[in-house]
């Protein structure tokens, strides 16, 4: 068994621990009404814009999402808060040490033995969540419980909509399809963000990912027989249907939206499978991206 299959079977257990963990270090993450941006680059940036969307859409302050490489420096903020799995990334690492001084700084981390600790004025450590695999699975979602918690979002239910999705059959015929596209609302677009890159890194697959919204606006155009269409969360009125109209498939699911991103998750190992390919170690990624200096 691929160490991904085995770190997505392992969520619920991550996902209980953090939100534990998020009582405990209440003090190092964002108070409520405090202005802030979340930071990350890949899977990481993702999260980070699904919990500013779940942030700011629960009254709890303004909250922006930038890849770290991409964040305004000249904006001000009460806060930033980096999602770093390997603590190495060089984009992270510059940001935080141009912050330094001026803006208050919590790295939400794996390993917190790397230059991170430096560089953070503070560190949140999900060790328990860290990984083997370069393709990331439960770091990311066990990242985002620890923030969901921390907001009053998380309850036991969505551990029990994972055990769910870990034990249910995948529908029949997706490793089959051609193309996969990958729709959300709110904050939800930040976990269709991250189920496009998923299936990318680990199967190769052609994947998309849209406001649901903004599908009609053309990216519908290639929907047909042998693609699917994938809604997290609640779908607009009648888009379910015009998709079935083209001959795509559509899929959606009554879990938490979190969750249903794991039943993703296991796609990706499954398509990898049906390849030959091995879903640790996509081609051309690494673990961390780390530039040399110039």
């Amino acid at each position: 068994m691929s160490h991904v299959a085995i770190e997505t079977a392992s969520q619920p257990e991550c996902w209980r621990r953090a939100a534990e963990l998020a009582d405990a270090r209440a003090n190092a993450l964002p108070a409520a009404g405090e202005r802030i941006a979340v930071v990350g680059c890949g899977t990481s940036l993702y999260m980070a814009q699904a919990y500013a969307a779940l942030r700011e859409n629960s009254g709890q302050g303004e909250s922006d999402a930038f890849a770290a490489s991409e964040f305004p420096l000249a904006r001000r903020y009460d806060r930033v808060v980096a999602l770093t799995r390997s603590g190495t990334t060089t984009e992270v690492l510059d940001l935080l040490a141009r912050l330094r001084g001026t803006t208050r700084t919590v790295a939400v981390i794996a390993d917190p033995d790397t230059p991170v600790r430096a560089a953070a004025d503070e560190l949140v450590v999900l060790d328990f969540a860290d990984e083997q695999s370069v393709v990331q699975t439960r770091f990311a979602t066990t990242a985002l419980t620890l923030l969901r918690a921390h907001l009053g979002l998380h309850t036991d239910a969505v551990v029990r909509d994972a055990l769910t999705a870990l034990a249910e059959p995948l529908p029949e015929g997706l490793p089959d399809c051609t193309q996969f596209s990958f729709l959300g609302r709110g904050w939800t677009v930040g976990l269709a963000n991250e189920a496009a890159l998923k299936m990318k890194e680990a199967s190769l697959s052609w994947t998309e990912s849209y406001p649901a919204m903004e599908y009609r606006h053309g990216p519908i155009s290639i929907a047909t027989a042998g693609t699917a269409t994938w809604m997290f969360g609640t779908a607009p009125d009648g888009l379910a249907e015009q998709v079935r109209a083209t001959g795509a498939r559509w899929v959606e699911s009554p879990l938490d939206p979190l969750a249903d991103l794991v039943r993703v998750q296991r796609l990706a190992v499954a398509c990898a499978a049906a390849r030959n390919l091995d879903p640790d170690r996509p081609r051309h990624l690494t673990r961390s991206v780390v530039l040399a200096d110039d």
